[in-house]
């Protein structure tokens, strides 16, 4: 491996590169799926590759190659060198990268059991019992449990002396179960929503879930939101928000939000661009006096924990808004050169065969200082929602509605009918301003979004979302059933 990295290093300083990187990346990958008492998939797959970018003339060029031959990688080098100097040629600023990279070192992620000595047969039987036990409640008409474990080997090296090597663990996986009846389709999902919590860790994490002891409680509780109450119709009132729907709340209208490129309009064809435009920096009120915010790729099991970007740029944490303000981005090498400031390390590529992006690590609302149950206790009127069932949001990430699997009425401090079909809708910085309360560390989990699309052609990157149950108020719930 190391040899071959240093043949593309050599290779495109030769063709005339003033900057090149090449990261070789080996990918290990099982899936595994029960669909009401039939398993659906068992898989493994592989994957091993090296992609190569540079600059030359101020201008990028990237080529990739899955043949491991010293000839493979001097072509893909020169390639990358041709197609660097063909962009140059359409003008355009020129690529700064700020101060080199330089990093050194080894990184793997923290796991007590690899997941890749766990058997297949081990696995496959904890979701047929699972499954099994779900199939127990009377009105469930589809079930499905998933499990997922990855391993990437990553080796990277630039023309500056960096040189890194680090192994990625990932491990996730849940259970859905469906009802039908009454005119409704209701699916209740754990730990997460669409059937799957997702992070950097081992075989324990799936272990900790306690898939089949949770297994009748979801099963039963889908049955239920057949018959529910629905949501309150276009009504403005006070929403505590639990967990995990913050969770993707974070990821849809702050995540994508504060990603720099999207700002500076460079992934504008893909979702959109931001509304936290440059001029916002350090002088905007994103949200309230309880709203912190961190993004951060060190706090395991977070999808986005790694030892180095994909730039080599050490793993680190920054804040993104603090009682409220508005004070970082998520950064690359270039783009930080824009405003003058360093890379906060957030450019990730989802393969060999793919540039590195920007990419959420862990975005996070840090933990306030309420026990749930006092917080329901101090809401006098309002709805507690959560579990995502639907998601929308404009293309600058101002405009949003959610949906979700369930909600409770609140009445006089005290949990009341269950409700079905809730939805909730807001405006960015207005939603996040009518924050006044979360919950402590005791109700916080970093939740994992494993499928979150970006580039073109599309890259799927893993992001975690640290969060604890929060208390919004006068937002709109029941907008559209």
């Amino acid at each position: 491996m190391d040899s071959l990295i240093a043949r593309a290093l050599d290779t495109a300083a030769a063709r005339g590169a003033s900057y090149a990187d090449a990261r070789m990346v080996e990918t290990a990958q099982e899936r595994y799926s029960v669909r009401t008492g039939v398993v659906d998939v068992i898989s493994s797959d592989e994957s091993l590759g090296i992609g190569v970018r540079v600059v030359v003339d101020g201008a990028w060029g990237f080529a990739s190659t899955n043949t491991m031959t010293a000839a493979s990688v001097d072509q893909a080098a020169a390639l990358a060198v041709e197609i660097a100097k063909a962009s140059a040629t359409s003008g355009g600023p020129k690529v700064e990268l700020g101060t080199s990279v330089t990093s050194r070192g080894v990184y793997t992620t923290p796991v007590e059991i690899d997941p890749f000595n766990v058997s297949p047969e081990e696995k496959v039987a904890l979701l047929l019992d699972v499954d099994e036990r779900m199939g127990r409640v009377e009105g469930i008409s589809a079930r499905t449990g998933n499990l997922i474990f990855i391993r990437e080997r990553k080796a990277f090296a630039n023309s500056e002396g960096a040189d890194v090597e680090q192994t990625i663990y990932e491990a996730g996986g849940g259970i859905q179960a469906t009802a039908v009846g009454n005119g409704e389709v209701q699916r209740r999902s754990y730990p997460n929503s669409m059937g799957r919590q997702q992070g950097c860790s081992g075989w324990e994490f799936v272990r900790d879930f306690d898939l089949a002891g949770n297994a009748e409680r979801v099963a039963s509780e889908a049955v239920a939101l057949l018959t529910a109450d629905h949501c309150p119709s276009d009504l403005t009132t006070t929403l505590i928000i639990g967990g995990s729907q913050v969770g993707l709340q974070i990821h849809e209208s702050c995540g994508h939000a504060i990603e720099l490129d999207r700002v500076l309009g460079s992934e504008a064809a893909y979702a959109g661009t931001s509304f936290l435009t440059t001029e916002k920096l350090r002088n905007f009120s994103y949200g309230s006096e309880q709203v912190n915010i961190t993004a951060d790729s060190i706090r395991v099991p977070g999808l986005g924990s790694f030892g180095w970007d994909d730039e080599g740029v050490p793993a680190q944490s920054t804040p993104v808004v603090e009682a409220g303000r508005f004070v970082g981005y998520l950064m690359s090498r270039e783009t930080a050169a824009t405003l003058g400031l360093e890379s906060n390390g957030t450019m990730r590529a989802s393969s060999w065969n793919r540039l590195p992006l920007i990419r959420m690590t862990n975005v996070s609302l840090e933990p306030g200082e309420w026990e749930l149950d006092d917080l329901i206790a101090d809401t006098d009127d309002g709805i507690l929602v959560d579990t995502n069932r639907s998601w929308s949001i404009d293309d600058r990430r101002y405009n949003f509605q959610f949906g979700t699997e369930v909600g409770y009425e609140i009445k006089n401090g005290k949990l009341g009918r269950l409700l079905r079909n809730c939805t909730y809708t807001g405006i960015t910085p207005e939603f996040w301003n009518s924050c006044d309360a979360v919950c402590n560390a005791n109700h916080w989990t970093m939740w994992g979004t494993p499928n979150c699309g970006k580039g073109q052609p599309g890259q799927l990157g893993h992001t975690g979302h640290g969060a604890a149950p929060a208390r919004f108020r006068n937002v709109r719930v029941g907008v559209m059933r």
